[in-house]
């Protein structure tokens, strides 16, 4: 496989699981789960979403294998250049019907299985039909919006701030800036408070959104000061990928199983809608300021992305067993009356 594949494979990834794959396939793992009903139940109803991005990863590198593409020009996006709102309006107005096309391809489906499966099994009341209609809406219009902001806004702004950036005489300090972006836009991906209200539910509030939101944040600040270091020394994404994918296996032999699937899940939903349709642009146009690769050192952000979230997940459920370890050994203590005597007794030939 070229090279060139091996970044863009790994990106793809993490970017399939969006916005809407993320809600729909975490709530079936849910529902499946809850069917079996047994001890194990909650573990297993994560990780659908870390198996759904398997696919992908291997349908590029056979693309890879047997693609041969040619030489192509790259040509940045440029910043629309609006004065007024009126400016704003027109911008806005020319590209909503191609993204309300391409939402409607994907929100379709999922409706079409719906509607199938009420009219053969007949399980929802009017009363539930109707807020699944308003939800139906809500998702749609919610969805053309952003991704109309997104792509009409963040992406070429993150090209020229990443560009302007990397060709300043402190390029160097790109690496602590994309840290802190990458710190905060977690809390602005919309799969990820699904996510995180999940956890909280399904382990009972021993994990809470709050704690998930952080460590998630750490993750994804330390994978983007990772994929900007790539493009000034032109580190190749093996030497992290390899090491960052065997540490985060050797770490599940010694972690809660429920952990473990939250943390393969937590990587998929982190490389989200802003990380593609922003940190991406960002890392593209500091690649070009340097001078480099854009093939294979700006693209694997989002593969780094979707790799710091399952080794900081662990960590974090290696320190929640340890403390309940030490929990369960003080009730142990606690139980035991201060003036038990112990009794040793030798028995002798």
């Amino acid at each position: 496989m070229p090279g060139d594949f091996l970044a863009v494979a790994f990106d793809s990834g993490g970017v399939t699981t969006g916005p809407i794959t993320v809600p729909f396939i975490m709530a079936l793992g849910v529902g499946l789960s809850a069917v079996r009903g047994d001890r194990n139940a909650s573990g297993d109803s994560f990780g659908l979403v870390a198996l759904s991005s398997v696919g992908p990863i291997m349908a590029v590198m056979v693309l890879g294998c047997c693609y041969a593409p040619e030489e192509a020009l790259y040509t940045p996006a440029e910043v629309a250049r609006v004065v007024t709102m009126k400016d704003v309006s027109h911008a806005f107005a020319v590209e909503i019907p191609k993204y309300a096309r391409e939402v409607a391809v994907a929100v379709g489906p999922i409706l079409v299985v719906f509607v199938i499966f009420q009219l053969l099994a007949r399980r929802y009341q009017k009363r539930q039909i109707k807020r699944m209609c308003v939800g139906f809406g809500y998702t749609y219009v919610g969805l053309v919006l952003f991704l109309c902001g997104v792509n009409e806004g963040f992406a070429p702004v993150g090209t020229m701030l990443g560009r302007e950036l990397a060709g300043s005489a402190h390029k160097w300090m790109l690496v602590p800036i994309g840290m802190v972006i990458g710190y905060f836009i977690v809390k602005a991906e919309p799969a990820i408070q699904i996510l995180n209200h999940q956890v909280q539910t399904v382990s009972n509030g021993t994990v809470s959104a709050k704690a998930m939101n952080t460590c998630l944040s750490i993750g994804v600040a330390v994978s983007i000061g990772l994929a900007v270091l790539r493009i000034l020394t032109g580190l190749p994404i093996q030497w992290i990928l390899l090491p960052g994918y065997f540490l985060a296996l050797m770490l599940s032999r010694f972690v809660p199983a429920l952990f473990v699937g939250i943390a393969f899940d937590s990587g998929g939903v982190a490389s989200g809608p802003m990380t593609s349709t922003f940190l991406l642009p960002l890392c593209i146009g500091a690649c070009e300021a340097v001078g480099g690769n854009i093939m294979t050192d700006a693209f694997g952000v989002v593969a780094l992305v979707a790799l710091t979230p399952l080794i900081a997940v662990q960590l974090m459920g290696l320190a929640c067993g340890r403390r309940a370890w030490k929990e369960e050994l003080s009730k142990i203590g606690e139980s035991i009356p201060e003036d038990a005597d112990t009794i040793v007794e030798i028995m002798e030939d």
